[in-house]
């Protein structure tokens, strides 16, 4: 069963904090990919493109882990498990792609590709590790 992110944690989600996501190779090895996320107070989302490793390796294996790193604290982390319940193309548009971005680097700073077909959404449910 899940359990709840401890409030003493919460906020680490709401800073700007690259997380580090976790997913499993074909052959069972872990791969990490450094991405932004967010979270809508029930499900972790991450936005890719299809055809990519982590996309790829999800849509074979949901389980994945999700890790962040207090950006005012080094020491202090929250680590994520669970698995993936959501792949959605149509949720996911370049749009919130850009809104993740400019949540997390600011406003008027683009960065990452355009254009880019496939962005999908993957949302998985909070379970504290």
């Amino acid at each position: 069963m899940a359990q709840p992110i401890p409030e003493s944690h919460r906020d680490i989600l709401e800073k700007k904090s690259l997380a580090h996501l976790a997913t499993l190779m074909p052959d069972g090895s872990p791969q990490v990919t450094p991405v932004w996320c967010d979270f809508d107070g029930v499900h972790v989302r991450v936005n890719s493109a299809r055809g990519r490793r982590k996309d790829r390796n999800m849509r074979r294996d949901p389980r994945v882990s999700l890790s962040l790193c207090d950006p005012d604290n080094p020491y202090r982390y929250l680590e994520i498990r669970g698995q993936v319940v959501e792949i959605d193309p149509i949720g996911a548009d370049l749009r919130q792609h850009h809104g993740l971005l400019s949540q997390q680097v600011g406003a008027g700073r683009v960065l990452g590709q355009l254009g880019v077909e496939g962005e999908f959404l993957s949302r998985w449910p909070m379970a504290a590790a």
